[in-house]
């Protein structure tokens, strides 16, 4: 699910991190910030998001991985993009950071 919120708090990325619960990854190959939050020890499923910041707004790309890729090396993996659980944690975030 993509949505982006106003950037009017001026974010960077460790007080974004904080505030909505999320562990830094890395960075993609298109300069996003690669982030999840785990819901269950064992690391799945877990929300990822893909996060690209401006001064204006902090845009993100949400969904839900279900379990970790079957193959190595192979991005494909079970996830949700859509659905009650995704509009939830997308509710949660807007509401941490207004």
């Amino acid at each position: 699910m993509k949505f982006s919120i106003e950037n009017k708090n001026k974010y960077n990325l460790a007080i974004l991190l904080r505030k909505i619960g999320y562990k830094y990854l890395g960075k993609t190959e298109k300069q996003e910030f690669n982030i999840i939050r785990q819901l269950e020890r064992a690391g799945y499923p877990r929300f990822h998001i893909y996060l690209k910041i401006t001064p204006e707004e902090l845009s993100f790309n949400l969904h839900l991985d279900q379990r970790k890729p079957v193959y190595k090396g192979a991005p494909a993996h079970s996830a949700d993009y859509e659905g009650k659980v995704v509009e939830q944690e997308t509710q949660r975030i807007k509401d941490s950071l207004s």
